[in-house]
């Protein structure tokens, strides 16, 4: 069942419909996702409730999505064979890549890990996208 409350679609799976004045509980398994479960249990309560229920539990921050986007171009151009710089040059623009000191310049790091963030992806760990990252498990995102 979809139940569209509170600005947001939350998906439940009944084994019946309950009556009107029933009360409602939830069964969680103990495994890898119960942080997850439990964050959207506590949305479809406050959307119950007609509290403001928050931002979906797998919403990833502008800056998450921002590097994945940057870690994308990296690896398509790393693909097409073209160099750290000239990756570097695409990502960020021509003028902040300098003429000396590539070897040793932050944005020449920086492209490289990119390149290496892309080939993750590009490799199944896209998957890791859809997994929720946080502090509960020990993890970063």
């Amino acid at each position: 069942m979809v139940v569209p409350l509170g600005g947001a679609k939350h998906r439940l799976w009944l084994t019946e419909l309950p009556s009107r004045a029933s009360l409602v509980t939830l069964d969680l398994p103990l495994d890898r996702n119960l942080g997850l479960r439990l964050q959207a249990a506590r949305r479809f309560w406050l959307a119950l409730e007609q509290r403001p229920v928050g931002p979906p539990p797998l919403a990833q921050s502008i800056g998450s999505r921002h590097r994945h986007v940057l870690a994308l171009r990296a690896v398509d151009g790393w693909l097409e064979g073209n160099s750290y710089r000239n990756i570097a040059q695409g990502l960020f623009g021509k003028p902040r890549i300098p003429d000396r000191g590539w070897k040793t310049h932050d944005l020449r790091s920086r492209t490289i890990r990119l390149v290496q963030m892309g080939l993750r992806l590009m490799r199944g760990r896209y998957r890791d996208l859809l997994r929720h990252k946080g502090k509960d498990r020990g993890e970063t995102s």
